[in-house]
């Protein structure tokens, strides 16, 4: 049973910085991108960043490039998600998800992943 449980989120200020973790398991970890997702209220899930298997490739929306950082330890099957300089409109339900095995197309789309975890809140005060 595939399960990914998400932690680190919080209430916080405009500019503060929160790293998001999610611990994998009942899956072969480092067979499989990683990605995150937000879910804002009232709004669609949308992407936020991914990660190929070994750490080689990264991908991010527009809207979080250059503050938020994904990486990923295969030895603790573990993805994270640093967040900088956050913003109001960075709140937020967060999720973090997988896509098949070796699956690496479509990665900015909710359709393309099997595995997600329970989210966790983050709101940005202002």
């Amino acid at each position: 049973q595939v399960q990914l449980v998400e932690s680190g989120g919080g209430l916080v200020q405009t500019g503060v910085s929160l790293r998001l973790s999610c611990a994998a398991s009942g899956l072969t970890f480092s067979n499989h991108v990683m990605g995150w997702f937000r879910q804002a209220p009232g709004k669609e899930r949308v992407f936020v960043a991914a990660i190929t298997w070994n750490s080689g490739i990264t991908y991010y929306a527009d809207s979080v490039k250059g503050r938020f950082t994904i990486s990923r330890d295969n030895a603790k099957n573990t993805v994270y998600l640093q967040m900088n300089s956050l913003k109001p409109e960075d709140t937020a339900v967060y999720y973090c998800a997988a896509p098949p095995v070796w699956q690496a197309t479509m990665l900015h789309s909710v359709k393309t992943y099997s595995y997600w975890g329970q989210g966790t809140q983050v709101t940005v005060s202002s």
